[in-house]
C-alpha cells in the first residue's frame, strides 16, 4: 500500500487497482484510440462516416439530432473549463467557487438532460425504423450503450452534488489536477483515489467509450467537415407520378453506337 496526502493529517491509501486505473489505464486509453483511428483511416476510408440514415425517417432526426449535438457540445465546453481550467485562475478572476458550483450545476444540467434525451430518442428511433435499425452495427450498438451511461453517470455526478449542498464533493480539487497530471506524464494517482465512487465510474465509462470510439460511427466526430462550408446542396427530389409530359422516360444505361451500327447495316 501507498499513501497520499490530500490534506494536512489526511491520507489516501493507494492500491495495485489505483495505480492501473488512474497510472496507466488512461495512457492504454489514448494509445488504443491513436492506433484505433489510424487504423481506421488506412483500411476502412470508405466506412469513416455516420452511415447517414436521413433516407429512411427524418421526422426524429430533425429533433434528436440537434437536441444531441448541441447538448453534447455544451457538455464537452463544460467538462473543459472544469477540468482543465484550475480554481486558481477562475478564482483570480474574480469567480468565486459558489457562483461557479451555482453555474455549473445549471448549464450542466440542462445539457446533460438535453444531450440525454436526444441520444434515447436517436435510440428509439434507430430501434423502431426497420431499415435503420438493420443498418445499425454491433459496434454501434455497444457504443450507443456505453455512450448513454457515460451521460446518465456524468447526470448523477452532476446532481449528486445539488442534495450534498456545501458538504458536496469540489473535483476541480481531486479530478481536475489528475486529468491536468496525465498531460505532463506525472499522474496525480492520489487525487483521483481521493474522489468519490461515481467520479471513478464516470471515468472508467468514460474511457471505455474512447476505447471503443475508432470502431464506431462516431470515428466522424474527427474529421474536420470544412469541405461542408463550400459544397453544393444535395437536393431530394421526390418521383412524380402524375407525369403528364409524353417525353419518354430513359432508364438505366444509354446505349453507345447502337445508331450509328444500325444505320450502316441498312
Amino acid at each position: 500500500m501507498l499513501t497520499f496526502e490530500t490534506e494536512p493529517g489526511s491520507a489516501v491509501e493507494l492500491s495495485a487497482l489505483d495505480i492501473v486505473l488512474w497510472g496507466v489505464l488512461p495512457y492504454v486509453m489514448v494509445v488504443v484510440l491513436v492506433s484505433g483511428l489510424i487504423w481506421r483511416y488506412k483500411y476502412d476510408q470508405f466506412g469513416w462516416t455516420t452511415r447517414s440514415s436521413q433516407l429512411y425517417e427524418s421526422r426524429l432526426l430533425r429533433i434528436a439530432s440537434p437536441l444531441f449535438h448541441f447538448g453534447l457540445l455544451a457538455v464537452i465546453a463544460g467538462h473543459f473549463f472544469g477540468l482543465v481550467i484550475p480554481m486558481a485562475w477562475t478564482q483570480a478572476a474574480g469567480m468565486s467557487q459558489e457562483f461557479y458550483h451555482f453555474n455549473a450545476l445549471l448549464v450542466g444540467g440542462i445539457a446533460g438532460l438535453g444531450t440525454l434525451g436526444g441520444i434515447l430518442l436517436l435510440i428509439y428511433r434507430r430501434r423502431t425504423t426497420g431499415p435503420v435499425f438493420m443498418a445499425t452495427t454491433k459496434n454501434d450498438k455497444t457504443m450507443y450503450v456505453v455512450l448513454t451511461a457515460a451521460i446518465v453517470f456524468g447526470l448523477w455526478t452532476t446532481l449528486a452534488s445539488v442534495f450534498e449542498g456545501e458538504h458536496g464533493h469540489n473535483y476541480r480539487e481531486t479530478v481536475a489536477p489528475w486529468f491536468r497530471s496525465l498531460f505532463v506524464f506525472q499522474p496525480d494517482i492520489g487525487a483521483m483515489a481521493a474522489a468519490p465512487f461515481s467520479f471513478h465510474l464516470h471515468t472508467l465509462v468514460g474511457m471505455a467509450l474512447f476505447v471503443i470510439w475508432p470502431f464506431t460511427r462516431l470515428v466522424h466526430a474527427f474529421t474536420a467537415p470544412l469541405h461542408y462550408l463550400f459544397r453544393p446542396y444535395i437536393v431530394y427530389r421526390s418521383r412524380d407520378k402524375d407525369r403528364t409530359s409524353s417525353t419518354p422516360v430513359r432508364r438505366g444505361w444509354s446505349p453507345v453506337g447502337t445508331k450509328d451500327r444500325d444505320t450502316r447495316n441498312r
